[in-house]
């Protein structure tokens, strides 16, 4: 009985899609036709009922775990659902008109034009009580065939530049970075050749300054550009201040 219980048994675990109902039935059948052959023998007719519904339950159990085993091996074997990996979700964009780090408001100056060029400078929101970048968002409405961009950040305590960087192309453009007796000068001019497209463009600058709040008020930019009608610029300031 044993062997053909292994075999029914093993014949369930394997199969490729597991029925419990179907596998309880094939057990079940074996264990009858078990219980079958040991009639007739009156000594061991008692424990001959007990002892086939003990096991086939036990068995029943074993096969429907064994089986499930299988699937789950199978479903990995095969090409299964792939894994769920749980992320956090993506902050939002941070809000301008919201208070940056370190309690200071963020800050813009008003905006400028000249013909197709604008611009609008502003004290980013990351911004705080140790450091600062200046944002300067320089629009235009038609293709630029030359382009220079001068920030002017006024050295109050403990000004010191960290960086900077655009979102146009670095290859197009030569970039210096000077200090003056009463400012940091960053400044970005477009190679021969290259053009500006139309839409907004940033240029930002990063400093490290003396702990605390920062006046911005001494903070100025120029940028001037050459559109199809001729050459335009425009002026403006960081009002407020950072930190």
């Amino acid at each position: 009985m044993d062997d053909r219980l292994h075999g029914l048994l093993r014949e369930a675990a394997e199969a490729h899609r597991p029925d419990g109902a179907r596998m309880y039935a094939r057990v079940r059948h074996g264990m009858a036709a078990g219980a079958e052959r040991g009639r007739g023998r009156p000594w061991a007719s008692g424990l001959s009922r007990s002892r086939p519904r003990i096991a086939l339950a036990a068995l029943v159990a074993t096969a429907l775990l064994l089986a499930g085993v299988h699937t789950v091996t199978s479903l990995v074997r095969e090409g299964g659902p792939a894994e769920e990996v749980a992320t956090a979700p993506l902050p939002p964009p941070p809000d301008p008109s919201a208070d940056a780090p370190g309690g200071g408001p963020s800050t813009g100056g008003e905006r400028v034009a000249s013909g197709p060029l604008w611009a609008e400078g502003s004290v980013d929101p990351h911004s705080h009580d140790y450091w600062a970048q200046s944002n300067l968002t320089l629009g235009t409405r038609e293709t630029l065939t030359a382009l220079t961009v001068e920030v002017r950040i006024a050295r109050t305590g403990g000004v010191r530049s960290t960086g900077h960087w655009r979102t146009l192309p670095a290859s197009h453009f030569t970039v210096a970075t000077r200090e003056t007796d009463d400012a940091l000068v960053y400044r970005w001019t477009l190679k021969e050749g290259r053009t500006v497209p139309p839409g907004e463009h940033v240029f930002a600058v990063q400093y490290d300054h003396a702990a605390g709040a920062r006046d911005v008020g001494r903070d100025a930019y120029t940028a001037t550009g050459t559109a199809a009608d001729g050459e335009h610029t425009v002026r403006g300031s960081f009002r407020g201040s950072s930190g």
